[in-house]
Formats: C-alpha cells, structure tokens, sequence
C-alpha cells in the first residue's frame, strides 16, 4: 500500500488486522499518535485522512491505501516546528500530561479548517470526542479559541467584534 503521511509519500506492507495506528507508530516511528483505549473512545489516537479525523486505532490500514494522512508530527510542517495552534496552546497553558494532546490537536485543527471563528460551544463540541483527565477542557478551549483570533489575523479574515475576544 501507499499513503502520504505528513506530506511524504510512504509505502508498506500491511497485514489485513493491522491498525493505521499500528502503521504509523510501528511501521512509520511515528509515535506521536497515542493509544489509550484502543476501542476508538478516548480520542488520542485521532489523525486526519484526507482532511476529516478519524480513529487510528479502528482504522484498517489497509484503508488507508492511497490516501493523505496527518498526525501530530505534521501538523507544523518541518520537524520540530509549531504552527498557530500549537503556539497558541502553548501560550494558553492547554495541556499538562500530554496524553489527550495529539487528539485534541487534530480535532482542533479540523474544526479550525472549517470554521475559523467558532464559539466556546463550537470548540467543546470538536473536542467532545477526546477524553482528559487532567485539565478539564477550559484550557484547551481557550487555546483553541485562541489560535482561532491568532488565524483570523494571519489570514486577513479578522471580523471585527470577534477579534481580541477570547485573547
């Protein structure tokens, strides 16, 4: 099979049993995305596949077969490099152990590709679907509603009343 991850192009051999989430940590060493539950319920395995999330630990890999993939390592384009939403968590304290963040993050990212002036109540609902035990979410969303307020500027798409309010 074949997939792009992360903006390369990969190739493997997969068993028919074998997880995307297996492909990526085992096969890829790419162990950002976690497994918690491995039941699809936690959230902390979630990556993009052709732009909508998607639980890696449900998913066949074999699935994945010509499709674009983006995990956590991905999302700031070169190794080690952050993009709005990263920073913007970072700047807002959103997370402490790390376990939930690969999923949050991805989750956010979709939310943020469609919707670049969400509510609290649009982030929570994005969200809904990845389990922290540490934070309690108010954080999370904070940075969330943060990188949005940061993107609206980088991109010229500010809509006046909004800006500055979840600063």
């Amino acid at each position: 099979m074949r997939v792009t991850v992360n903006g390369t192009e990969r190739s493997a051999t997969v068993e028919p049993r074998h997880t995307l989430a297996e492909l990526l940590r085992e096969d890829f060493a790419l162990t950002g995305t976690h497994l918690g539950c491995e039941q699809g319920a936690c959230g902390a395995c979630t990556v993009l596949v052709d732009g909508a999330s998607a639980r890696s630990c449900l998913f066949p890999a074999f699935r994945a077969d010509g499709t674009s993939v983006v995990t956590v390592e991905g999302l700031g384009g070169a190794p080690g490099a952050m993009n709005t939403l990263q920073r913007a968590c970072l700047e807002r304290h959103s997370f402490q152990c790390g376990f939930c963040t690969p999923g949050m993050l991805i989750a956010a990212t979709e939310l943020l590709a469609e919707n670049v002036e969400p509510t609290e109540a649009d982030v929570r609902e994005a969200l809904s679907g990845t389990i922290c035990r540490c934070t309690g979410y108010d954080s999370i969303v904070a940075g969330v509603l943060h990188a949005a307020d940061l993107i609206r500027v980088e991109t010229g798409a500010a809509s006046g009343s909004a800006m500055g309010e979840h600063s």
